[in-house]
């Protein structure tokens, strides 16, 4: 299977049984959306959606959230991932917001970036998710399983080098939605340490498979 056919398999694949693939975050508008994100790096999703419920209610708007202060804040992301980096870096994107973008949250990729705690991925993820734009956020599902399925050469051992990969061989209509699918391959089936090539239905399309799998089946089978 040449690279062509592997994505050409990935997409027809994903389009008949997850058509409607979308982030697992709970948001009902942008400012949500960027501030479950902003917390969900090197977080799960799962624990995300714990605690964005109370900081959602009492800071429902980025003025809200730029009035407030670190003590106030930090309770609520205590139990998150770097909590001192985050409870700062959301009291600063809540007040750039506020008086940089009129309090809403911006399209473009270069002024999303601008908003701390913001990078590429973050950035990437609200463009798609929000404004349907044909961006990839590359985070540790993304990278892993697009270089195991063989969409991504090994070679490649950035981030961006996976995202302007995925993004050149994607058809623009395809790439918000093939981003979830990646994620959630990699969330449910191809985990990191011991992915569950028994149960996924696409192991005829993967490298890792085909490399790693395959040959002890044959083995065993002979």
């Amino acid at each position: 299977m040449n690279k062509k056919e592997r994505y050409q398999f990935f997409i027809d694949y994903f389009s008949r049984h997850n058509p409607e693939a979308e982030t697992e975050l709970h948001y009902e508008n942008p400012f949500q959306l960027i501030v479950a994100v902003a917390l969900s790096a090197q977080c799960t999703d799962k624990r995300v959606n714990m605690v964005t419920p109370a900081i959602f209610e009492s800071f429902p708007t980025p003025e809200a959230l730029a009035a407030s202060n670190f003590d106030e804040l930090f309770p609520y992301i205590r139990s998150i991932s770097y909590p001192n980096n985050k409870t700062k870096h959301l009291l600063g994107m809540a007040k750039m917001l506020v008086e940089d973008f009129n309090s809403e949250v911006p399209a473009d990729i270069k002024e999303l970036q601008k908003l701390p705690g913001v990078g590429r991925k973050t950035a990437n993820v609200i463009a798609s998710v929000v404004f349907n734009q044909p961006t990839m956020a590359v985070d540790t599902h993304v990278f892993r399983v697009s270089k195991r399925l063989g969409l991504v050469p090994q070679t490649a051992k950035t981030p961006l080098e996976v995202e302007k990969q995925l993004v050149k061989f994607i058809p623009e209509e395809h790439i918000p939605k093939a981003h979830h699918w990646l994620i959630l391959h990699g969330r449910y089936i191809c985990l990191a340490r011991k992915p569950k090539c028994e149960k996924c239905e696409i192991s005829l399309m993967c490298k890792y498979f085909e490399k790693n799998v395959q040959p002890k089946q044959q083995s065993s089978s002979s």
